[in-house]
């Protein structure tokens, strides 16, 4: 005897492959194969219905870095920006950058990176107002002042909490929260002075080191949940952070840091060197003596 069903809402089945039935505003089911498109269907119609359809949200911690307010323009055509940083109401200039470079709509938040305690808070209160984070970029950082480091333990303690425990505590929270919603893109600045510590600046490399140990681990976490870290690990960048110095060899920009960090977010990449020269220098400077390495400048 032939299945009989009651469709009340259809529109994908065709007429010849059904034939109405004598009576209940039923059908006859001549052959069964479309029985699944009507479970496509519904569910289809059931995302349509729920899904969020505001433009991507791009969150920068650190609104106020070169290197993120780079970034931040190039990841801003057709999507929703919001940076972060310490006197939020001084933005107005990265604002005017960033809906300049394409974005619909920019925001600001007040963050205070040492603040641990801000981070949940945070971060919570932005995906309840602007909907799930698809891009979390870490941009806030400082370099400190190695000499004065040696001789003061509370600042190398401070260079310490900034570019590893807040960075940490941070992406902690990111991760629980993207993780639960099953999507989005983190990114963090490592650097080359955490791949093998030096004598000249080991207060901030070894804060970069810790940081970059704590990204492998977390990428490896976040494998299979939907959530991608990119960790980056520029050379020398020529800006506000290190005004004064003397470049070093393979110095970049943060425009040149920005655009590596696209192109290599955009292809899932899981590290990118910037430039991608400093991958095979520092492979071969793993193999210097410590004699050698030690006497090494900044």
């Amino acid at each position: 005897m032939p299945n009989r069903i009651t469709i009340s809402s259809t529109r994908i089945v065709e007429r010849h492959q059904l034939a109405p039935a004598e009576s209940g505003g039923e059908i006859v089911d001549r052959g069964g194969w479309w029985k699944p498109l009507l479970v496509v269907q519904a569910i289809i119609a059931a995302m349509k219905d729920t899904a969020d359809t505001r433009a991507a949200l791009v969150v920068v911690f650190g609104g106020r870095s070169e290197i993120g307010l780079e970034l931040a323009t190039r990841l801003a055509p057709g999507a929703r920006v919001l940076l972060a940083a310490r006197r939020a109401d001084e933005l107005d200039e990265q604002v005017a950058a960033v809906r300049a470079a394409g974005a619909t709509a920019v925001a600001v938040r007040e963050f205070d990176a040492d603040d641990l305690a801000s981070h949940g808070p945070l971060v919570e209160s932005i995906v309840a107002e602007h909907g799930p984070i698809g891009t979390a970029v870490l941009a806030f950082g400082i370099l400190g002042d190695q000499a004065l480091a040696e001789k003061d333990p509370a600042h190398a303690v401070a260079i310490g909490h900034t570019d590893y425990i807040a960075q940490i505590s941070l992406l902690t929270v990111l991760a629980a929260t993207m993780r639960s919603a099953g999507s989005g893109a983190i990114v963090v600045f490592s650097s080359v002075a955490g791949v093998r510590v030096r004598r000249a600046n080991y207060v901030y490399g070894s804060a970069k080191a810790g940081l970059d140990g704590f990204c492998s681990g977390l990428a490896d976490a976040l494998h299979g949940t939907g959530v991608h870290l990119l960790t980056v690990r520029p050379g020398f960048v020529i800006g506000r952070m290190t005004a004064g110095m003397e470049p070093a060899p393979f110095s970049s920009t943060p425009a040149q840091v920005a655009t590596a960090t696209a192109r290599a977010l955009a292809k899932r990449r899981r590290t990118v060197w910037v430039p991608a020269i400093l991958r095979p220098v520092f492979a071969g400077m793993r193999l210097l003596p410590q004699s050698v390495w030690r006497r090494l400048p900044r």
